[in-house]
């Protein structure tokens, strides 16, 4: 059975922090009978179990000293069609923008506000993934898991999944507990556009499109994530390292007395989210190099390595920066990153 893993194997390609670190055990699998085979293999030999997609949203401080198993499933495949909403069924292992190319070559709307987000689409339910505007959630049908513990498939609906901001049953009551193999997704042919947020608005009039429809968006999205968020492939980095804090009417009426340029949005009837990138910003990060990582220079969200900077480094840096937002603000913020 152990030969079916690979011993001591270097993660530095497989995260885009570009950590280098080792897993001791290492498996990929690209069918659920593959995964049905490795857990097996692993009951037998238990140890501390990480499910690996992209790697964009995880930190590592250190070596992992149990078994990694990497999701390579793929498979696009229309399972249902009623001529104006359609239901797309996904292996765990595609690549997330990949799949939204292919939705929009198809016609499928719903998930171009969500073009560019590193990482696979098995992982995209765990966070809930967001941006501009559309959250996962708002166009996830179900997903097929296999439990970790038994080997038998289980089916979550959205109901199932307890989605929140960036968060889901993924990361609380279900963590660690079932490996996604596929998601499925409820898309339409006749979708009306979101361009809720000023800036895909801003970068379309920029493109001269008087008209946009969900190509027209999706590129006015990339361009718009290109333009803010380093490239991994150049720096190291895994996008937004914190989440946009929530606060309620009051405390958001407070500082807005107080920063009169406070950036924020309405989120519920009581609350506002505050953008973590401003507040970071005005924190004096914003650029700011600290060893071998720091604050990128065009996104103060975003925690870059510039080359040789350890996940302990980082993390130093994230909480030297929540330090800073707290007592300046009186806010905490949180990672949105996965710290191993």
């Amino acid at each position: 059975m152990s030969s079916l893993f690979k011993n001591d194997i270097p993660l530095k390609a497989l995260n885009t922090f570009g950590m280098d670190v080792v897993a001791r055990r290492y498996a990929a699998f690209d069918s659920t009978d593959r995964l049905l085979s490795l857990l097996e293999a692993h009951r037998q030999q238990p140890s501390q179990l990480l499910i690996l997609g992209g790697g964009s949203n995880i930190l590592f401080t250190r070596d992992f000293e149990g078994l990694v198993l990497k999701s390579e499933i793929q498979g696009i495949d229309v399972v249902e069609d009623n001529g104006s909403e359609v239901l797309v069924k996904v292996g765990s292992g595609v690549v997330w923008h990949h799949l939204v190319q292919w939705c929009i070559d198809h016609g499928f709307g719903g998930i171009e506000n969500l073009s560019l987000i590193p990482g696979t689409t098995g992982a995209a339910p765990i966070q809930n993934i967001g941006a501009y505007g559309v959250e996962l959630k708002d166009v996830f049908h179900s997903l097929e898991s296999v439990d970790i513990d038994t080997g038998l498939h289980v089916v979550f609906h959205a109901a199932d999944c307890s989605f929140g901001y960036r968060d889901s049953v993924f990361k609380r009551s279900m963590k660690g507990k079932v490996v996604i193999t596929s998601v499925t997704l409820k898309l339409t042919r006749d979708r009306k556009i979101n361009v809720s947020y000023g800036a895909i608005t801003q970068e379309l009039q920029k493109m001269g499109v008087g008209n946009p429809g969900i190509r027209e968006v999706s590129e006015a999205v990339c361009s718009i994530r290109k333009s803010k968020l380093p490239d991994p492939a150049v720096i190291g980095n895994a996008g937004s390292f914190f989440k946009n804090p929530e606060v309620t009417s009051e405390k958001y009426e407070s500082l807005k007395g107080e920063f009169p340029a406070l950036v924020a949005y309405p989120f519920g009837a009581h609350t506002f989210k505050l953008a973590a990138g401003w507040l970071i910003e005005q924190c004096g990060w914003k650029g700011k190099v600290v060893g071998h990582t720091g604050a990128h220079k065009d996104q103060a969200l975003v925690l870059v390595n510039y080359g040789g900077a350890s996940g302990e480094e980082v993390v130093r840096l994230s909480e030297d920066i929540r330090a800073s937002v707290r007592s300046r603000f009186g806010v905490e913020i949180e990672p949105e990153v996965n710290i191993i």
